[in-house]
């Protein structure tokens, strides 16, 4: 249940432009320290999963991994998306709570 609210709290990022999804778009947010919160879905592969734990360890950057790669797609109005990050700090606040509460 948690879950389908994180999905709708990320849709609502979606709409208020505090978003940024792809690969190439969040790493070149990530390295200039643009995103507030990294979430790359649980079913993306070992080397993003590096890629993105290390860019952010790095730069002091919350990474989370969670969520499916489909689902989070489809709430963003794309086909699929392994990787996002999120501009805004309350809202990254927000969402990293809600994920980690639920697991």
């Amino acid at each position: 249940m948690n879950d389908q609210r994180v999905y709708q709290l990320i849709g609502l990022c979606q709409k208020a432009r505090k978003l940024i999804s792809g690969e190439f778009a969040v790493k070149q947010a990530v390295l200039s320290e643009a995103v507030k919160l990294v979430i790359v879905t649980e079913d993306a592969s070992a080397n993003t999963t590096k890629l993105f734990n290390d860019k952010c360890n790095y730069r002091n950057i919350p990474c989370i991994k969670w969520g499916d790669r489909f689902e989070l797609g489809k709430m963003l109005g794309k086909e699929t998306r392994v990787v996002i990050g999120i501009v805004d700090d309350k809202l990254a606040e927000k969402i990293a709570t809600m994920i980690k509460s639920d697991g």
